[in-house]
Order: C-alpha cells, then structure tokens, then sequence
C-alpha cells in the first residue's frame, strides 16, 4: 500500500489538522471532526492484524459513514495509512470491508476508488508471488475486487450489488445482440473470479475438521457471504442472457458460451454445496441450491423453467456480537445528534474521556463553554438537517414508487405483446399443422387412387392372357392346316423365283413385325390400353392371314402357279408364326415382369397405409396438444388484458378523483373559464362517452380485442376530469347562485363516473353498467354552461348568416357612396376655388379616393376569405349554421364591418367640410386614423379563423398594409395643405419696448399654461369616452354576461 499513500499525496489530510485543534466554535466543523474521529476509529478496530472475522458493528459504520459522507474519501485516507503491502491478514480485511463498501455504501464509493485500481493492481501482483497463506487469497481477491470495479464502471446500469429487474437488464444490453454477446462474456470473467476466490478460501482450509467454528476459519470464510451474493446474480443473468442470445443466435455460434456456463455451473454448484455443510454459514446465511442439471438452451420454453436463486440474510446473522441489521435508508436517516453521541462514545472508548483529559477536549480549552443559545443554535443545526434529510428521503421513495410503477406498466406492456406474439406463434404453427394434414389426405387419396389403377391394370392382365391363350388354339389349328397344305402341294416347288420374292417380303413382314413389336414395348410401358390395342391388330393380322390361305388354296386348284404363290405364303405364315411365339413368350415375360412389379407396389402401398396412419395418429396428437396449449395461452392474454383494462379504469379513477379534488382547492379559485369552453369540452365528453359504450359492447362481444376499449377509457377520463375542472373554473365566474349550481353538477359528474368505472372493473358488473345518471350530468354541466354563455346581438342565431351578408353589403355601398362624393366634390373644388386652395383641396380629395380605392379592395378580400373560412370550417352544414355556430366571431365580424361602413361615411363628412372651408383639418386626420382602427379590426376578425397558409388571407394583409399606407397618406396631405392655408404673422418687434415685450411674453405663458390645462382636461375627456364606448361595446357583445 505504499504506492496508495504516494498516490494520495494530492488528497488533503485533515485527519491530523482535525486531532490537533483545540477549539471549535462552527457546530458543522465540530460534527465533521467526530465524524473524521469515528470513522478512524471504525475502520481501525475493522481493518487490524487480528486472524478473525471483521465485526459486523464496525464495517456498518464504514458503511454509514460512506453514505454520509457520500463517498468515501475519508475511508481511503485512512486505508492510505496502513500497512498492506506488509502484513497479508491486514490487507485481507481490507479486501473484505472494501468489498462490503461497494456493495452497500454510497454509490459514490466506486468513484472515489478507480483511481487506486493501479495500486490495487500492484498490490496484487506483489502478494501472488507467494504460493499459500493469505498472500495467494489476497492475490485473488484483489483481482477480483478489480474486476468489480472496471465491470461496473464499463456497465454503470448495473449497480454495485447487482440488484436489478429483467426490464433494466433489458435496458443494459440497448436491445442490441452484440452488447448482450459482449455483456455475457464480461459477466463469465466476472464468475470466474468470484470462483477463483471461493476455491482458494476452501482449498486453503482443512475440511477434515470444523475449521468453520475457529476463529482463524471464520476469518477466511466470512468474506465468500459477499460472494455468494454476487454469484447469485451473476448466474441468474447470465441464463437469462443467454436464452436471450439463443434467440437471435445460431445455436453453433453460441457453442463456446455454452461450454463455459456448463463448466462455472458445476463448480458454482459444487460450492454452493459445499457452503451450505459448514456450521459457519448455517446461521449467517441461508444458500440457494442450484437445479440438478443446466438449464437447455436450445429449448426456448426452458427459461419458464428457469428459477432465479435467491439468498436470504436472516436479521441477526452477520456475526455473534453484531446489533440487529439495519437497513442503509434507516442508517442514512438516523438523526445527527444520535451519530454525534455514537461517534464521540466511541471515540472516547479509543482515547479516553474528553472530560478527564484535555488532550481532546475541543470544547472546554481555554475557558470557553457553550451557552443555552449555542445549544439551541445547534440544536436547531440538528434538526434542520434531520428535516431535510426526511424531505429528501420522501423525495426519493415518491420517486422510486413512480418508476416502480411505470416499470410495472412496462412490464405489463412487454408481458401484453410477448402473449400477443405467442398467440400469432401459435396460430402459424397450428395453419402450418392443417396444411401438413391436408397433404396427408391428398397424399392418402392419391394413394387410394393408385391402388385403384393397380387393380384396373391387374384385371387388363388377366384378361390379355385369356386372349393370348386363344390366340394359341388357333395357332395350333393353323399349323394341323399347313402340314395338310404342303403334303398335297408338294408339286408347287418349282417356282422358285416367285418363292423367292415371296420370301424378301416375308423378311419385309418380319421387319414391318420388329418396328411393331418395339412399338408394342413402348406402348406397354404408358398404358395397359396399349396391349389391347396391339392384340387387336395381331387378331386382323390372322384374320387376313386366313383370307390369305383360303385365296391360297382356291389358286394351288387352279394353276401350278398359284401352287407356288401358296408355298411362299406357306414360308412367310412360317415365319410370322415364329415371329408371333416370340411376341407371345416376351408378352408372357411382360407379365410376369408387371405381376412381380404389381406384388412390390401392393407391399409398398400397405406399408405406406401403415406409415400415414401412425404419422395422421401423430400429427393429430400434436394438433390437438397445439390447440390445448393455444387455449390455454388465449385464457392468459384474456386475463392479463382485463387486468390492464382494471389498471387503467383505475388510472382513471385516479383522474377523475384529482378533478374532484381541484374543487376543493384554494389555490384553484384564482382559475377561470369561457362558458364557450365549458360547452365544448362537455359536449366532446358526451361524445366520448358514446364512443367508451360502444368500446364496452364490442368487448362484451370480443375480448380478444380490448385496444378500442382502453382508448376510450383514457380519453373519456382525460376529457370528463377536464371538464370537472374547466366546470370550476367557470364557476369562478359566475353568479353565487349559478355558480353552486355548477360547481354541484360537477360534483355529481365526478361521483357518477367513479361509479361508472367501479362498474366496469369487475366482469360481472361491466354487462349490467348503466351510463344514464353519467350522462345526465353531464348534459346538466352543458345546461348550465349554455345559460352563462354571453348572450350577444339580440337576434336569432339563424339570422346571423343573414347579417353578416347585409352588413358586408352596407359597408361596400358606403364605401362606394363615400367615392362618388369625393369625385363631385374634388369637381366642384376644380370648378369654384383657384391657387393655393385649389391644389390643398386636389391633394387632400385625391388622397381620400386612394384611400376609399383601398377599402374597397380590402372589403372585397374579406369576403373571399370569409367565403374560404366558411367553405373549409362548416362540413356538411349551411353557410347559416356555420354562422349560427360560431356566433361570437360572427358578431365581431358584423361589429368591424359596421365601423369600416361608420368611418368612411363620416370621413367624407369632414373631407367635405375642409374643402368648403367650414371645417377643421384635424376631424379629417381623427377620421382617417378611425379608418385605419376599423379596417385593422376587420382583418383581425377575418384572421382568427383563417388557414395560416391561406392565399386570401395574404391577400387580405397585403390589402390592409395597403389602407394603411392611403390612411398615412390622407394625414400627411391635411398636414401639408394646412400649414399652406394658414397665414403665419410675423411679429414686429422695432416698435415695442422692453415693458412691452416682458408683458407679451407673460401673456403668452398665461395662454400656453390655458391651453396645456385644456389639453389635459380633453385628454381625460376622451379616456372617458372610450371607456364608456368600450363598456357600450361589450354590452352589445355581450361581454358583461361572461364577466358576471
């Protein structure tokens, strides 16, 4: 360790700075310092040169300490001070505390230690150069304490006690094959050392004796408890890993992790066995037993059969003097001024009492002494700590519970597809099944059908030879005629030429007879038919041959020449006779060949029935296995899709339950809500609801399929909470009487949907649940909204379409009157004024018909919009019911039409006024920039409902950028025609005295202060005005109605 306390130079050590002060008046530094002085002394009394087991009492304070400090530097800058690398027990109880630290301390810990992993690892290799005693254990249990750390800084997910769920060893491996390949390797080297240092523990010991009961034994077999612990783990994922391997993997591909497991798996079980026989363990820890053989990889149903080890710590085991386990939540949580107590009683046990001795006493030296206010001060220190480290821990376990929770649903998710995907599994195999049944039929009726055509052939047969036998008698009978022939014609022989010829076509014949016999062979080989055709023409064959002899005969009566003719017939009849025996003894190897071929092909036919009826009995067995097994899978998904359709009707419950509770919240009354809103959202409910029964009968009629009614149930509470919730807010502003009412009717919609839900989690129940109260409320929330909703323009809501077309109508007829009034008045002007008049008057006219030019572009533009808005937005309905529905915007439709029509018409007005002279300049400014309001609220009117990417929309800004500019025009034109009309007098001051010029100036004061004071008060008169204009206003928009 000498090379740890070079490496740890750079690490402050306060130890030393902390044992000799004398006087500490921070409360923070004070619990520092007894904490540095309990931690020495814990690690000390843990960590010494006595061969006996490490008291549990002890490494749980290191423990504590760790997860106070939350981290354990003070653990190495007290390690750093020991003598490792010289005495082999020492550095063994080092490995055995520090192996505890990672397990159980903060998970800090491991950080705070990489940096010592080449110290460690010199360490190591220093004490395996000895071949027995400590020196080879702590060899080995260095490695194996480094291998922990690299494995679980490379694999951070995994945490230090290897404590985890299937889903975050899912999550570990990223769902990628070649982490989980490599993630199995690292855990098989992370095995081995755990089994490198359990048969080192036991070869180094003496199992003829109770070695277990000695305190040297005990020293040795007590750090295998935390070996067992991860072995544990370790075994338990890396069969599950591999099954997962096995899955995505050729099985030869994995042929070397298989080997491996195997090998670890039978000394891991030897162990183990081992382990649970000695005296020691028995009562410190009970061990688990692994199966009798190893888990088969090639057989992915193998992992239902798999069970994960589990080992049990009784609550008093850790050694004979050790206190009763706590739990390191317990430990964390414990208040400080306890720890402080414990820590100072034990430091005192170490280096006497502080109040006989002063060479510790830290807070009596020097005369000074804690008044009642400093004891409160940290008292107070105390309990503000205590108090955040409960808030904390309520923190942590909300939190753990929360993901406990939304893992359980992850899980319950993977479990719903894992069993869908079985299903589908099992349905292609039993599709798969039914095709090879089907073949088997086929093949069976094929078969049958041979046998059949066997038996056809077989009677053919049977039927040939009855005719070749026939065909023999008469041979005979012909052959007794030709020996009666050539003895009375035996004169006949000197016509040798004419036999000669009689013999090239009797050698013509037997040609034409071979080519005909080949055929027969082929023929036979198609079809028996063939056979029966070729006897037929042998039959017409004799038949002539008859006729043959007969004209033969009538010829040898008549001439000696036809005697000759009859002789060489007599020699081809020869000769066709043998030609025919040779056709009949191959027929007759024909057959027996075809009888020999019948009995194989009867044989083979009846050991084929024998065959497919086993494979048929097989397969049938098979089938009906598949379709047990499918049931049987079928009633789990059902089940576990009811259990997820009761979880989320209970998720639901729980949102409608957190509506309800808003109504009662304080913090909530500051909300507020449209009615318009309120109407909405009710009526989505309601149409949800529909939608929610019409998913619990299609469920009632298929609970195979339970999607459609999970759906429903969520949105239907997501939009009935909300509609609880917007019902408060709205109710915050209405009258006392309406508002009870509906804050009632939300009560009661939360209490019917409870009840609802409670309906539809039990089976029985869901077929008798009835939504009438649910959606009578919900109509009564609808009801009352509908009655605060702003009553608007006192007409029919069927008249509004009306309206809006009349007012948009109106406003371009007063534009266009406004236009035919500024051309007769710029005439007029042209006709009775001349010189500066005549110009001011052109300017300002010409401005104002740009002005009513752009206007009327821009009423043009809002009607095409208005149209698109009406064509996209209504559906099916009318362009009425379109307006009837959206009334409000109807309503500030008609209002900024109205204003345009208003401000042209008046602005003509003062136009006209200016140009006769009897007007101001200013009415014609004020005019145009109430223009420019009317138009831009007009736009915004047309825009709230407009397509964002509309064409008309464009349209219609470019056309209000447009009045815009005519609106500044008209103002610039007025300013510049006024100040050319208006005569500016020029003071003369040659004749005034200084009396004079003092009272003028005083005057001039007294008129500028008159006119500031009348400013003023205009200014204020007109804040008046549009304030009453806006009340006016929202009287006929209706907006006192939704304020109330």
């Amino acid at each position: 360790m000498d090379r740890v306390t070079g490496s740890l130079k750079h690490v402050p050590n306060s130890l030393p700075r902390v044992l000799s002060r004398r006087g500490v008046t921070n409360p923070q530094e004070a619990e520092r310092e007894s904490f540095e002085r309990s931690q020495t002394v814990s690690i000390n009394k843990a960590i010494n040169t006595q061969e006996v087991a490490v008291k549990e009492k002890h490494a749980r304070t290191c423990i504590l300490g760790t997860h106070h400090e939350k981290g354990a530097q003070t653990f190495w800058l007290v390690v750093n001070r020991l003598p490792l690398s010289s005495n082999a027990v020492l550095c063994w109880k080092f490995c055995h505390v520090y192996h505890k630290l990672l397990r159980d301390g903060h998970p800090s810990v491991l950080r705070d230690s990489v940096r010592f992993k080449n110290e460690l690892s010199d360490m190591s290799r220093m004490w395996g150069h000895l071949s027995e005693g400590y020196g080879r254990l702590c060899s080995i249990y260095l490695k194996l304490l480094i291998t922990k750390m690299e494995f679980h800084a490379k694999n951070p997910r995994f945490p230090a006690n290897l404590q985890m769920t299937d889903r975050q060893l899912d999550e570990a491996g990223e769902n990628d094959v070649n982490n989980f390949f490599q993630l199995t390797v690292e855990m098989f080297d992370y095995l081995e050392c755990e089994l490198n240092l359990f048969q080192a523990v036991f070869n180094s010991l003496d199992m003829s004796r109770s070695v277990s009961v000695t305190a040297t034994g005990q020293c040795r077999l007590a750090p295998l408890i935390q070996v067992i612990l991860d072995s544990s783990h370790l075994y338990d994922y890396t069969v599950k890993l591999l099954f997962k391997l096995h899955s995505c993997l050729p099985a030869d591909t994995l042929q070397g992790h298989r080997d491996r497991f195997l090998e670890q798996f039978k000394k891991l079980k030897d162990l183990f066995y081992r382990s649970s026989n000695l005296q020691y363990f028995k009562r410190l820890i009970q061990i688990p037993q692994l199966p009798e053989g190893p888990p088969n990889f090639l057989r992915a149903s193998a992992l239902s059969e798999h069970i994960s080890p589990v080992v049990v710590i009784p609550v008093e085991s850790s050694s004979p003097d050790s206190e009763p386990i706590v739990e390191t939540d317990d430990l964390v949580d414990t208040e400080s001024g306890t720890q402080q107590t414990m820590f100072d009683s034990k430091f005192d046990d170490i280096f006497g009492n502080s109040a006989s001795t002063d060479q510790f006493s830290f807070n009596a030296q020097n005369g000074m002494h804690r008044d009642d206010r400093d004891r409160q001060i940290e008292q107070l220190y105390r309990e503000i700590a205590t108090l955040k480290e409960e808030l904390e821990s309520l923190r942590t376990e909300s939190e753990r519970t929360k993901r406990q929770l939304k893992d359980r649903i992850s899980e319950l998710e993977a479990e719903l597809a894992e069993q869908t995907h079985l299903k589908q599994q099992a349905q292609d195999e039993k599709e798969f099944l039914r095709v090879e049944l089907d073949e088997l039929r086929k093949q069976w009726e094929d078969t049958e059908k041979a046998q059949r055509t066997l038996t056809e052939i077989e009677r053919k047969a049977q039927a040939n030879e009855q005719r070749y036998t026939k065909l023999k008698e008469k041979y005979t009978e012909l052959v007794q005629s030709h020996a009666d022939l050539l003895r009375k014609n035996a004169e006949v022989t000197k016509q040798v030429t004419i036999a000669r010829q009689a013999q090239g076509d009797a050698e013509q014949l037997k040609k034409e007879n071979e080519d005909r016999l080949l055929r027969v062979q082929t023929q036979m080989q198609e079809a028996i038919q063939s056979k029966n055709d070729t006897v037929e023409t042998l039959q017409k064959q004799l038949a002539s041959s008859k006729q043959e002899l007969e004209t033969l005969k009538n010829v040898m009566h008549t001439t000696e020449e036809t005697s000759k003719e009859v002789e060489s017939r007599m020699v081809s009849i020869e000769q066709e006779k043998s030609s025919l025996s040779e056709i009949v003894a191959h027929r007759e190897a024909e057959a027996v060949t075809l009888q020999t071929e019948l009995e194989k092909l009867q044989t083979a036919l009846a050991s084929e029935k024998e065959n497919g009826a086993k494979m048929i009995e097989t397969l049938q067995n098979k089938l009906n296995e598949k379709e047990s097994h499918e049931q049987n899978l079928q009633k789990q998904l059902l089940d576990r899709e009811f259990l997820l359709l009761r979880s989320t009707i209970e998720e639901a419950e729980l949102i409608i339950q957190d509506a309800l509770n808003h109504l009662d919240d304080p913090t909530h009354i500051s909300c507020t809500s449209s009615a318009d809103y309120l109407v909405s959202r009710s009526q989505s409910t309601l149409e949800c609801l529909n939608r929610l029964e019409e998913g619990r009968s299609k469920y009632l009629s298929d609970r195979s399929d339970v999607s459609y009614l999970l759906r429903s149930v969520t949105h239907f509470a997501h939009l009935a909470g909300d509609t609880i919730v917007q019902g408060s807010a709205t109710s915050h502003m209405a009258p006392m009487e309406q508002a009870d009412c509906l804050s009632e009717a939300c009560r009661l919609c939360g209490g019917n949907a409870l009840t609802y839900f409670t309906s539809l989690k039990e089976e029985n129940s869901m077929r008798e649940v009835d939504s009438t109260a649910l959606r009578e409320s919900i109509s009564q929330i609808t009801t009352f909204a509908e009655e605060l909703r702003p009553k608007g323009l006192d007409l029919k809501q069927e008249e509004l379409g009306d309206l809006v077309e009349q007012e948009m109508t109106a406003t371009s007829a007063a534009v266009e009157a406004a236009a035919s009034r500024i051309e007769d008045m710029l005439n007029k002007s042209r006709a009775g004024d001349t010189g500066v008049k005549l110009e001011v008057n052109e300017r300002i006219l010409a401005s104002c018909t740009d002005l009513m030019q752009a206007i009327k572009v821009l009423i043009l533009t809002s009607k095409d919009l208005q149209q698109e808005i009406v064509e996209s937005g209504r559906g099916a309905a009318s362009h009425k019911e379109f307006y009837a529905k959206n009334s409000r915007w109807t309503e500030g439709l008609i209002s900024a039409s109205k204003a345009v029509g208003w401000g042209a018409t008046v602005m003509v007005d003062a136009a006209d006024s200016v140009v006769q002279g009897t007007g101001k300049f200013e009415e014609l400014m004020v005019c145009s920039h109430e223009i420019a309001a009317s138009t831009a609220q007009l736009v915004a009117a047309s825009k709230v409902k407009a397509v964002k990417n509309s064409t008309n929309l464009a349209k219609l800004q470019q056309a209000s950028r447009n009045v815009n500019q005519a609106t500044a025009s008209v103002v610039a034109s007025t300013k510049s025609g006024k100040s050319q009309i208006e005569e500016k007098d020029t003071m003369d001051f040659s004749s005034m005295t200084l009396t004079q010029i003092k009272r003028q100036e005083m005057d001039s004061q007294v008129r500028v202060l008159e006119l500031e004071n009348d400013l003023q008060k205009e200014r204020q008169k007109l804040g008046d005005l549009r304030k009453k204009h806006y009340e006016l206003a929202g009287v006929a928009e209706g907006w006192d109605d939704g304020a109330d």
